[in-house]
């Protein structure tokens, strides 16, 4: 009897697909705009939803993904667009909308790991407008768990909750957030 193969699941497939793009950009074989179709189309493909109850780390962690692929793709057709493109307004609403709803994950898998094993900062960056705002999110006792955000509260969180590290930094995934769209 031949073994039985095990199909993965939509948000097996998801995480899968999606680290296997993040080899492809690593590598170069991907610009950042190719990456965040690519995201968004295996996102449509797949349709998935995020999970609606967040009691694991692993579904918070999908739902950061599945919002920053969301805010990512829509800030993206905002800047492909000239300012006074009617569209661009909406484009950009949604990506705000999305970058909020990840903003509410992260404070949600923060609070289920009870800040622990976290350290935060500052990173440096070429954008006048995050200079001192995007910060970089590090769970350290998993393996390549980065979040970013600019959300006042998580930051004010951090630094009540003694994590947050008052510095700049170059960021551990500087060329990403670095290039731009």
């Amino acid at each position: 009897m031949s073994p039985k193969r095990i199909v993965p699941n939509k948000f097996e497939e998801f995480l899968l697909n999606r680290n296997s793009l993040i080899e492809q950009y690593s590598k170069g074989d991907l610009s950042k705009d190719e990456f965040i179709e690519a995201n968004f189309r295996c996102i449509n493909a797949l349709n998935i939803k995020p999970f609606k109850k967040i009691d694991n780390v692993k579904k918070a962690l999908y739902n950061y993904q599945y919002y920053n692929v969301l805010a990512k793709y829509y800030q993206k057709r905002a800047h492909d667009l000239s300012k006074n493109n009617e569209a661009r307004e909406d484009f950009l609403e949604q990506s705000n909308y999305y970058y909020s709803k990840k903003d509410d994950v992260t404070m949600k898998l923060l609070t289920l790991i009870d800040f622990k094993g976290v350290e935060a900062y500052f990173v440096k960056v070429k954008s006048p407008k995050l200079k001192k705002k995007l910060f970089e999110i590090v769970l350290t006792d998993y393996d390549n768990i980065i979040l970013h955000s600019i959300n006042e509260s998580i930051l004010n969180r951090l630094k009540q909750e003694n994590v947050f590290i008052n510095e700049e930094r170059e960021s551990l995934v500087d060329s990403y957030i670095n290039q731009k769209y």
